[in-house]
């Protein structure tokens, strides 16, 4: 209880629809002491369950104080793929001023400018050139990516056990499968869709109701699975139900105008019992016949939601890394909401968000691919009027600055021998700074002190990991990026609970801290920078 008091200081006010009023049943019987408590209080009138904000967080652009939680659980309900969460990004960057670019095209930049670009829908790039900007200065980028562990479809989904329609994936990432059993599961990606004059067009599907679900065993089938441990084999259980098998030689079957190419990928579900690709094409309002191409997760329908006696985390699917990626882009959309915004700086503020992080980064659209890099040199070369030499683009990155922004490992209260005894970072604390002697984080003894004088310029909290000597430690893009562009960086992350589950959690205060800080990054970094002096 003392631990849940000194929590209640670091809790936010609400938008008012956030509000309803929430009383404890008359017929529940609380001890003397449990009425008189401030935490009860502190909770009696907070609604048990809080899934989008809809529009009463404060507006974008806006440079209050005020929490940026309800438009993360906003993003996070709409961003169920990694091409949505690009989508949701690039809406959110044309809403705010940012120019789209091509990167089929030249690039015509100027000081001042906000512009984006995307790559393959699930990678973006997004930059706002400072008015006193000269070709050589630097870039203040911040990292993230768009990917998360779930299934995917196989390119031959349809699968048939014992009188039911399975559907075939496969696994992405490093996920705690078994907790993707006994979810209520659907699916959503992109389609290929072929167009009346016979173009191709490029189209994001999701399907919102429960479609799918990979059932448990009955433990009476299973007796020693809670002594044993549940390992089910990725291969043969943890299939996707979608439907009871229908009789094969019914009428309405034979009557269903689907190809037999897209019966022999998806299944023939006819009348009542839909057939998965009518499901998409009802979706996408397009001909089953005119859906050539499918690129689909698995994906967990339960709406992200606030949770705890205080509202204080977020539960959610895809926090990581989701959650990084909106506070790198929001704070770059406020650090940057108005033309005076951009007056006084001189270098250039950056997001990248990558995908296929999960598994490596090895991708056209991952940070291995030289997409960052190359971005940087067409805008050092765009705004220096194509005169920019070599010596120029190299200057420039000498004097940039790159935040990797991955989830942390929040220390958890079950497992807290898990965590080396003095680095154990807490919910409501702030960013982590990630620290890896053997270089699986790209933090140094120099990037972590400026990034950490970036918090004490502005009272932020801050926080340390190391993982222990008896485990291994997993990574980031950090150190790809660090030894791919050259550039200063550091890691850091927002401590959560639960990484790679289907449901994960975080506090909502990090969020909020996470951003303010990102914010302070982009206003303060160079004027800390300037001040050490390392390879003089």
């Amino acid at each position: 209880m003392a631990a849940a008091v000194a929590r209640l200081p670091l809790t936010h006010s609400l938008p008012s629809k956030f509000n309803p009023s929430f009383v404890f049943p008359s017929s529940l019987s609380f001890p003397t002491y449990l009425h008189r408590s401030p935490f009860l209080r502190s909770f009696s009138s907070v609604s048990p369950i809080l899934c989008s904000s809809q529009g009463d967080s404060r507006p974008l652009g806006s440079d209050s104080n005020a929490s940026i939680f309800g438009d993360l659980l906003d993003y996070l309900n709409e961003s169920w793929t990694q091409f949505h969460a690009t989508a949701e990004a690039k809406r959110q960057l044309l809403d705010a001023g940012f120019d789209l670019l091509s990167e089929n095209e030249d690039w015509k930049l100027k000081p001042g400018g906000r512009y984006f670009f995307t790559r393959n829908m699930s990678c973006l790039v997004a930059f706002a050139v400072g008015d006193k900007y000269v070709p050589g200065n630097g870039f203040h980028a911040i990292a993230a990516h768009t990917d998360s562990p779930c299934l995917k479809l196989k390119p031959k989904s349809a699968s048939s056990k014992s009188g039911y329609l399975m559907v075939n994936v496969q696994t992405y990432g490093g996920g705690l499968w078994h907790t993707w059993f006994d979810r209520d599961l659907s699916v959503a990606g992109r389609a290929i869709v072929r167009a009346s004059d016979g173009s191709f067009v490029h189209r994001l599907v999701k399907v919102k109701r429960p479609l799918l679900r990979v059932p448990t065993l009955a433990i009476h089938l299973d007796r020693t699975v809670n002594s044993e441990g549940f390992k089910p084999n990725l291969e043969t259980q943890l299939v996707p139900l979608l439907a009871t098998k229908p009789d094969e030689s019914s009428a309405e079957l034979k009557e269903k105008n689907v190809s037999s190419s897209s019966k022999d990928a998806h299944h023939p579900y006819s009348c009542s019992f839909l057939i998965l690709l009518q499901i998409l094409s009802d979706d996408l309002d397009c001909k089953v016949e005119d859906i050539v191409s499918l690129e689909l997760n698995i994906c967990d329908t339960q709406p992200s939601c606030l949770g705890g006696a205080n509202n204080e985390f977020i539960f959610s699917g895809r926090l990581d890394n989701l959650a990084s990626s909106f506070c790198a882009l929001r704070a770059l959309i406020d650090s940057c909401e108005s033309s005076e915004s951009l007056s006084t700086e001189h270098d250039i503020r950056m997001i990248a968000l990558f995908d296929n992080e999960e598994v490596g980064s090895d991708s056209c659209q991952g940070a291995g691919a030289p997409t960052m890099f190359q971005a940087m040199r067409r805008i050092v070369s765009s705004l220096g009027n194509n005169q920019a030499t070599e010596c120029t683009f190299d200057r420039a990155i000498r004097k940039s600055f790159l935040v990797s922004a991955d989830m942390a490992h929040g220390v958890h209260p079950n497992f807290a021998d898990k965590h080396e005894e003095n680095h154990r970072p807490q919910l409501h604390k702030g960013l982590v700074i990630k620290h890896n002697a053997n270089q699986r984080y790209a933090t140094s003894g120099i990037t972590s002190f400026l990034f950490k004088e970036v918090a004490k310029l502005h009272d932020l909290p801050i926080q340390e990991f190391v993982v222990r000597n008896d485990m291994g430690c997993g990574s980031t893009i950090g150190p790809i990026l660090a030894s791919g562009v050259g550039i200063r960086t550091v890691d850091c992350g927002i401590p959560q609970l639960s990484m790679h589950s289907v449901r994960e959690i975080c506090g909502t205060d990090d969020i909020d801290i996470a951003y303010r800080h990102f914010k302070a990054f982009y206003r303060s970094f160079s004027s800390v920078d300037r001040k050490l002096v390392v390879d003089d």
